[in-house]
């Protein structure tokens, strides 16, 4: 199980002068592709799981995928939520198994962006989660990526950033230097001094969106002032749809099982170039010796009830209990189930340790009946399990 805590991640890349890749995962044969390059290069990777995609696919169906993917790699994976629009889908993400969440408000001024970002941290960081912050404006260019990111591009402030990151404690910070969503036509031309700037005023790793298009110099020069992140996908959609008209042109009788066949290859190799040339190949294993590991926990509590409850009470207050626990931040399940006459079973799987601890913390929160209920279990054993 190689799953690890994200910001550990992002942390050794910023220490040690690289570049993470967040790659988009759109199916199971970008996922193949890029976990395959991972495991070549020997580099830690960040699969990218972006909300405006969740069009093409869905999330919940593809989720476990990814999940099983991370826990046999061999190199560092850590799961990330991209652009999401609210915080309800970024808790939904963390409930998932996501370690890591972004939730776009950098086209909102700046108190608001502010204040909005604060609030997703105390959500996120509850639960071990790592936030990506944004500030400044990364607009989108043509077709699908114009869509989805309107307007002008508006670059990120030096001074604006310092306040920003101190005041909402953020992990990362997506800044705005001259890049795009999608592929600019001619090269885009970045303003390194500011990226100085934003680098020496906030002192955290920094992150490139529309990490698309970009010149090997320009690379190096980005890693070198502070990026530790750069998402990627444009690139590896354009090299799978390549693939796939390739296959068309050359038999125009090919069945649809057939038609995707080169996609994880192309993808593969795509995603190995930006590792090696990110300085993330053979890092995989100081990163796991750096890194924390992330694994779900399983609490278990076992209690009886007092018979001060009468009978038809108890499924309410067990219903009550259970509603109450499962909108909690990082909690993915809860069930509780009769083990005999008078003795019940309550297990709640969290995203994280930190997620469990900070539920121990809410336990004072309850509604009077849900006091009622807890305050009249008897002989309560409770065990954490670890589940991976």
């Amino acid at each position: 199980m190689a799953l690890v805590h994200l910001n550990d991640m992002l942390n050794h890349a910023y220490r040690h002068n690289y570049a993470l890749g967040a790659f988009g995962v759109v199916d199971l044969r970008f996922l193949s592709g890029i976990m395959q390059a991972a495991e070549n290069c020997r580099a830690p990777v960040v699969l990218n799981l972006i909300e405006a995609h969740f069009c093409h696919y869905d999330f919940e169906l593809l989720m476990p995928a990814v999940l099983a993917a991370a826990k046999r790699a061999a190199v560092p994976v850590a799961i990330n939520f991209d652009h999401g629009s609210s915080h309800e889908h970024a808790g939904r993400a963390i409930r998932a198994g996501c370690n890591g969440v972004m939730v776009d408000t950098s086209m909102l001024p700046f108190s608001d962006n502010l204040w909005q970002t604060r609030e997703l941290v105390n959500i996120a960081h509850a639960c071990g989660v790592t936030v990506e912050g944004e500030l400044g404006y990364v607009p989108g260019v043509t077709g699908e990526s114009a869509k989805l990111h309107p307007g002008e591009l508006s670059y990120t402030s030096a001074a604006e950033a310092a306040g920003f990151v101190a005041r909402t404690g953020v992990d990362s910070l997506a800044v705005s230097i001259g890049t795009v969503h999608g592929r600019m036509k001619g090269m885009p031309k970045l303003d390194y001094n500011r990226l100085a700037k934003i680098h020496e005023a906030t002192s955290i790793p920094l992150v490139i969106h529309g990490g698309t298009g970009l010149s090997d110099e320009q690379y190096r020069k980005l890693i070198s002032h502070g990026v530790a992140k750069i998402n990627y996908y444009t690139a590896l959609a354009e090299v799978a749809a390549r693939s796939v008209r390739e296959q068309c042109a050359a038999d125009r009788k090919a069945d649809y099982g057939n038609l995707p066949d080169h996609v994880s290859e192309v993808v593969r190799v795509e995603t190995e170039r930006c590792m090696r040339l990110w300085g993330a190949g053979g890092r995989a294993a100081e990163v796991l010796a750096q890194c924390k590991p992330w694994a779900e926990v399983r609490h278990l509590t076992l209690f009886n009830i007092s018979s001060a409850i009468a009978e038809n009470e108890i499924p309410v207050l067990l219903g009550e209990t259970v509603a109450a626990i499962e909108m909690r931040p990082g909690v993915r399940r809860v069930h509780i189930a009769k083990t005999d006459q008078a003795r019940y079973s309550l297990m709640v799987d969290f995203s994280s340790r930190e997620a469990m601890n900070n539920h121990r913390k809410l336990g004072k929160e309850l509604s009077l009946h849900q006091k009622l209920l807890m305050n009249n279990m008897e002989d309560t054993l409770s065990l954490e399990l670890q589940t991976q």
